[in-house]
């Protein structure tokens, strides 16, 4: 029987060096490898590329190893919430590549399923299309956009096995499920570790073949990014 299980999140890190390009899952702060991105930060690695939808918060999830200047590019979607991301931009510390959200999942997608490029309309004429090749097709112009890997994709999911089969939980499955299959070493934290054969087969988002090292994660904070409450008077 395949065991992928390793000791923790010093173990699953095992080979992590500076310069490297990481894959980063999740939304906001909804699914992120919070024991995961602790691990990065206690290592002190840096010059590192990371591939995520956005950067957490200020003090939160990517936005910590922002602080510590361990990242030297971002290729995300969205800057909106973190304020030193922000000002890293602006003042040129960071490098970033901006791309359109539904650009960067495909990208991801694609590098998983060995596609190395696709044609999308999205971002045609704007900034976002200078200096890539474009395409005419049934009077429709597209962008040629090409495939990201990394060298380790680190994801979260609700339950896992220890073959590294994964099922996530809600809107926490977001870009976990591409950026499993886009790295070279993919690292899952899970909530909850069960023997192998004891998850639904037709539940399973990742299959294990796509993961390398799977560990039972610790002190989840789960943060609300923007909370919103409702106050009912009577």
């Amino acid at each position: 029987m395949i065991n992928k299980v390793v000791a923790g999140p010093q173990a699953a890190l095992d080979g992590l060096t500076d310069g490297m390009t990481l894959m980063l899952g999740g939304f906001g702060l909804c699914g992120i490898p919070e024991n995961s991105i602790e691990e990065i930060l206690r290592r002190g690695v840096r010059n590192l590329t990371c591939i995520s939808n956005n950067a957490g918060v200020d003090d939160f999830g990517i936005g910590r190893l922002l602080q510590t200047k361990q990242v030297r590019k971002m290729i995300s979607s969205y800057v909106g919430e973190n304020a030193e991301f922000e000002r890293q931009l602006l003042s040129g510390e960071l490098e970033v590549e901006l791309i359109p959200q539904g650009t960067l999942a495909e990208r991801c997608r694609a590098g998983g399923a060995g596609i190395p490029a696709f044609y999308t309309p999205a971002g045609y004429g704007t900034e976002v299309g200078e200096g890539k090749e474009s395409r005419e097709f049934n009077g429709k112009m597209y962008l040629l956009e090409t495939a990201l890997h990394a060298d380790f994709a680190f994801v979260k999911a609700w339950r896992g096995d220890t073959a590294g089969n994964l099922i996530y939980k809600g809107t926490a499955r977001n870009f976990n499920p591409m950026m499993a299959t886009a790295g070279k070493i993919t690292v899952a934290e899970v909530e909850e570790l069960v023997p192998a054969g004891e998850l639904d087969p037709n539940q399973i988002h990742t299959p294990g073949i796509f993961v390398q090292r799977i560990f039972e994660g610790k002190n989840y904070e789960k943060r609300i990014e923007q909370r919103t409450v409702l106050s009912i008077k009577n």
